[in-house]
């Protein structure tokens, strides 16, 4: 696969908001995914993507990986408050409006904490733990995955 539509492929996926393509061409295969696989603990999404090896017989393919450009450090220790459904992240209850918690506030166990908008319904995500906010991993308006993280809790 030539190396031009791997990096059109890209495109296509940060552009639509969509987590994962995997696209087959004949003998050639090509998955790229927003996000590592679950056995990582990274809360910063990146690209990955896998070019399938040919078989026996089979001329090779130039493999190709793209990776997001930013190394991230290890998110801050503290209880994890975690995203319950795929949605669109919010921080405020309407734009222009007053984030629900920004880093350093101090919640309490119910305190409304962010939105997630799934199907066209606000959901109000409450903080599960007493704490201060030391980070949030997630930017105003991006899209989430199910269990992805969202808070760090001190």
């Amino acid at each position: 696969m030539d190396i031009r539509k791997v990096k059109k492929l890209i495109e296509l996926l940060e552009e639509s908001g969509i987590s994962e393509i995997e696209i087959t061409e004949g003998e050639d295969a090509v998955r790229i995914s927003r996000y590592p696989p679950p056995s990582h603990s990274q809360p910063a999404p990146q690209i990955v993507t896998q070019v399938a090896t040919p078989g026996p017989g089979q001329a090779s393919a130039p493999i190709a990986a793209v990776a997001d450009e930013s190394i991230e450090t290890a998110p801050p220790d503290g209880h994890t408050v975690t995203a319950p459904m795929v949605g669109t992240f919010y921080t405020a209850p309407a734009p222009g409006a007053k984030a629900f918690v920004q880093v350093g506030s101090e919640i309490e166990v119910g305190d409304t904490i962010c939105i997630i908008e799934a199907m066209k319904m606000m959901n109000q995500i409450e903080a599960d733990k007493t704490g201060r906010v030391v980070s949030i991993l997630v930017e105003n308006g991006e899209p989430v995955e199910f269990g992805q993280p969202l808070f760090i809790i001190e």
